[in-house]
């Protein structure tokens, strides 16, 4: 855990600031989550902050509360410059190097001449001055509850805080279910239905709000998965075609990789998707036990996250991609073998 001037950054805040809260590029629950909340934090305390993310973030977010007060930096790029311009410090959530926010937003933030505050849970941070890092702790949005903790100020928390922390952490665990889950994380929970999350609320608005074309890109992933027992692997596919085919939208293959590591005997489940626009191949990896996906993924596919979940990407083509990692397993087979015992 990396803990860096967390009593400087107190006193610094100990009076009204102006100030930008920022989360990564594709926004998921735990960056929607975590940002809401420390912007209904900050308001309480008589801050003035606001919410910058560099793009749009899924349907199934945008009920959260305080989403509608969301600059987007692609879209609303004047309001999101000034609002930058304009502030004292800027928080960076739910991710750890600058390069997360896509060149454009990287480029005004590394112009920003004020200082950053870091709150993160993903492995290899860069510096900055004022620094939350504990790869330990499940969630970006655990983390805002043990920073407002810190702060002296959970009685603070209200049905609103809660809500996006809870969901944040909802989403960010597999809905409690992965091994990053503790007992802490339990009682964190706890205090936020305390506190006034609705617990049933909030899982239906994200998981139970699929649109019609979400369910047939679904069946379509499914029917492109494929299985390498001998390296208790499995992996699926989609490409830009069949997005289209389904009227995809952004969000719409969230959590989808979990249906490959679902299966019995699987260790190790991959995601790899055509993007088009972007010209590359994004890809999620999840795993089992002691197999590290992240040291697979900056290995291999420019990129990294946790130990049993990363994301990466590819300039390849969809087929030489998978040539490519189809090709890396032999190389792994005695580590997948021994990661996972059910």
């Amino acid at each position: 855990m990396i803990q860096e001037k967390l009593e400087e950054l107190k006193t610094f805040l100990s009076s009204p600031k102006s100030m930008v809260i920022v989360g990564h590029r594709n926004p998921d629950g735990d960056a929607m989550g975590s940002t809401l909340a420390l912007y209904h934090y900050f308001k309480q305390k008589g801050h003035k902050p606001t919410v910058v993310v560099p793009n749009e973030y899924p349907e199934f977010l945008h009920w959260l509360p305080g989403s509608k007060s969301t600059y987007r930096f692609d879209w609303q790029n004047n309001q999101s410059q000034r609002a930058i311009k304009g502030s004292d410090i800027i928080f960076l959530l739910d991710f750890n190097a600058l390069h997360r926010l896509g060149s454009d937003m990287q480029n005004t933030l590394e112009k920003y001449p004020n200082d950053f505050a870091m709150i993160d849970h993903h492995q290899q941070p860069d510096d900055f001055t004022y620094m939350y890092s504990d790869t330990s702790i499940c969630s970006t949005c655990q983390m805002v509850y043990h920073f407002i903790e810190m702060m002296g100020d959970v009685d603070l928390i209200d049905a609103d805080i809660a809500t996006c922390l809870y969901t944040g952490i909802m989403t960010d665990t597999g809905s409690f279910r992965f091994r990053s889950t503790t007992s802490t994380t339990h009682r964190v929970i706890a205090d936020l239905i305390d506190k006034g999350a609705e617990n049933d609320r909030i899982h239906n608005n994200v998981y139970d709000a699929n649109s019609y074309g979400r369910l047939l890109l679904l069946g379509q992933s499914l029917s492109n998965l494929k299985i390498y027992p001998e390296y208790k692997t499995a992996f699926i596919t989609l490409t830009d075609a069949e997005k289209k085919k389904f009227d995809f939208q952004k969000g719409d293959t969230e959590g989808v990789v979990n249906y490959a590591l679902s299966l019995k005997g699987i260790v190790f489940g991959v995601i790899f998707i055509e993007d088009k626009e972007q010209q590359i191949i994004k890809i999620s990896f999840r795993s089992k036990g002691s197999f590290s996906v992240n040291e697979f993924a900056r290995k291999y596919f420019n990129g990294g996250g946790h130990d049993n979940a990363a994301g990466g990407k590819s300039l390849d083509s969809l087929d030489e991609t998978i040539k490519k990692f189809v090709e890396l397993l032999p190389a792994y087979q005695e580590q997948l073998n021994e990661s996972y015992e059910a």
